[in-house]
């Protein structure tokens, strides 16, 4: 299938500038609005847009001298004419839908731009993987650019990925149409140590004229943090308190601030504006990763915008931050971000500037959503079979697999134990004296059994540990092959036999996510491109997600968006616990450590 590339402003200047002019008519004129002009902070009444050649070519109080015999005209109504909005860091594989389908998600809600860094799939597939996601982001009726994914493995040495990303696979990706620049910098202790792969990374992106992105999941703003900022990256989304936002805006980055499924980072560090008076235009707006549950009951980028003014955000400002503040940061505020002249007329028309309701939404000039109704196609690839069936276990797994052998002698041990904290990316590093049974250690009261099994090479592999906050009851087990960022398989349950029952079940399935208890299957989502994604429509994707909230919440789970802190588990870039292949890795010092402290009897 031929890459869709929507035509650039030069070549379509002449015709621009004939609508403009009055010469020629426009092909769609949206009358009597109110303009949310992004660049000067003000809501004008009385204004109408006039469209040519899917970009703006006049925006003022009376478009009608470009009013032809054939031109569409589109009645606001006085309603607000607000930007589309964009999303400036993000995961598709989050939404376990493939580009198209996301896209068709989100578009209803005003998303018209997407920065996507798809080194979910890049760690399953390598290259071949990003290619693919990026072919099928560029059929899309909105824009969608990729950023290459910079980290796989996102800690060298602490973890296995299916495949790695290498500086030279960043050199190519560069020429790509549709990379907007490198992914998240996440292996931050190598950049602040000048390590020479991920240098060369970030200098074939300067080299290309592209933006870096950064990940800087460290509390300390010293020296380190310093050595960060001066090795490229230009962003971080990585922020949790007001601190973090003003220290990256100081050091000239641009703080991203996420609302995703379960990270609620806003309100924490959107008090650096709304309170201490600093200057907004620093400070974008993102998601990072939301699953098809949030996306199809609560949103995407209008929740968020929306949540910001919720925090006391003046309401353009929040619509900045989600609009022209992101189109800069990304060189683009030429292209999209405003409502002016020879930019893509990406348009959303809403009743309240508060609420922000999304009544019509019109991308590249045409309309392709309507009061929540999509009313374009979304074009799929056709998806190749070396990008499913990707869940290799070596072997089938059996109870004894999960089993954690106690030092000898032992009635008790001392356990090093991940705590999940709601809401947040960050887990805890906690310690837990747990009772050894036969010889075996065994979760007890908040304390379960968490495993990491390799699926990428079929080495059956299993890493035995131990995590507490989620607060299951019963004989269960919950696996998922969605493991950021190596996606291997994540295991955790509170019975050895229930958690060989669901990862056998993933590997049966090629993928996806399930839940057990006693012996019976309570819910399934379905994974087959890389254990990541489904091709099936949002809607149908975020029913079976209902269904395994549902079934957590069943076996005592009541943690927010509970599935997200799962996934995450293996995240060994983020603090303070994370469990790998490789073992249990303590992201402070980026060492590993061992599940049991040393006994002695």
């Amino acid at each position: 299938m031929t890459n869709k590339t929507f035509p650039s402003w030069p070549d379509v200047a002449p015709q621009l500038i004939e609508t403009a002019a009055g010469r020629a008519p426009a092909d769609t004129v949206i009358r009597n609005g109110k303009w949310v002009n992004v660049h000067t902070r003000e809501v004008l009444d009385g204004h109408d847009i006039a469209i040519k050649a899917g970009r703006i070519a006049y925006v003022g109080p009376d478009a009608s001298y470009c009013v032809g015999a054939d031109t569409q005209v589109i009645e606001a109504e006085g309603r607000y004419m607000v930007p589309g909005l964009c999303d400036a860091h993000m995961h598709i594989e989050s939404g376990m839908l493939t580009p198209a389908e996301f896209a068709r998600a989100v578009i209803p809600h005003g998303t018209t731009t997407m920065f996507t860094d798809p080194h979910e799939i890049a760690n399953v597939l390598g290259l071949e993987g990003v290619r693919l996601m990026h072919d099928e982001a560029l059929l899309q009726p909105v824009n969608i650019y990729t950023q290459m994914p910079s980290c796989a493995p996102s800690a060298p040495g602490l973890e296995t990925t299916g495949y790695e990303i290498s500086p030279e696979d960043v050199s190519e990706a560069m020429n790509w149409p549709g990379i907007i620049g490198l992914g998240e910098m996440m292996n931050f202790p190598g950049v602040a140590n000048g390590d020479a792969k991920m240098l060369a990374e970030i200098a074939a992106t300067q080299r290309a004229g592209k933006t870096v992105g950064g990940h800087y999941a460290s509390p300390d703003l010293g020296p380190d943090f310093a050595a960060y900022v001066a090795g490229g990256p230009a962003d971080d989304h990585e922020g949790t308190c007001e601190a973090d936002a003003i220290a990256r805006m100081r050091q000239g980055m641009r703080a991203m601030v996420r609302l995703g499924s379960a990270w609620y980072d806003v309100e924490a560090q959107i008090t650096a504006i709304t309170e201490k008076g600093l200057d907004p235009r620093n400070f974008i707006l993102c998601t990072d990763d939301c699953h098809s549950g949030t996306l199809v009951n609560d949103g995407h980028m209008n929740r968020v915008v929306r949540h910001a003014i919720a925090c006391g955000c003046d309401p353009v400002v929040a619509i900045q931050m989600a609009t022209i503040n992101t189109a800069t940061h990304f060189g683009l505020e030429r292209e999209i971000g405003s409502l002016t002249p020879g930019r893509r007329a990406d348009v959303i028309l809403s009743s309240d500037l508060t609420t922000l309701p999304i009544e019509v939404v019109i991308a590249r000039g045409q309309v392709v959503a309507e009061t929540g109704s999509i009313k374009v196609d979304c074009p799929h690839l056709d998806w190749p079979d070396s990008a499913r069936g990707t869940v290799h276990l070596g072997h089938q797994l059996t109870a004894r697999d999960f089993e954690l052998a106690a030092p000898e002698g032992a009635n008790s041990v001392t356990a090093n134990v991940i705590g999940v904290v709601e809401n947040q990316a960050p887990t805890k590093a906690l310690k837990a004296e747990l009772p050894v049974k036969d010889g075996l250690v065994e979760g007890e009261g908040p304390v379960c059994q968490i495993a990491l099994v390799e699926r990428h090479q079929a080495t059956g592999g299993v890493t035995n540990a131990f995590v507490s906050g989620f607060g299951y009851e019963g004989r269960m087990a919950m696996a998922s092959t969605v493991a950021h960022d190596s996606h291997h398989m994540i295991v955790v349950g509170t019975d050895r036999a229930q958690m060989a029952l669901a990862a056998n079940r993933l590997a049966e399935v090629g993928g996806g996510i399930t839940i057990f208890r006693d012996g019976e299957e309570l819910a399934l989502v379905e994974l087959p491109i890389a254990g990541l994604m489904s091709d099936r429509p949002a809607s149908m994707v975020a029913a079976d997600a209902d269904k395994l909230v549902a079934a957590m919440q069943d076996c005592g789970c009541q943690l927010n968006n509970a599935y997200m802190q799962h996934s995450l588990l293996a995240l060994v870039v983020i603090p303070e616990l994370r469990i790998s292949d490789l073992g249990l890795v303590d992201v402070r010092t980026f060492q590993k450590i061992p599940v049991i402290e040393p006994f002695n009897d």
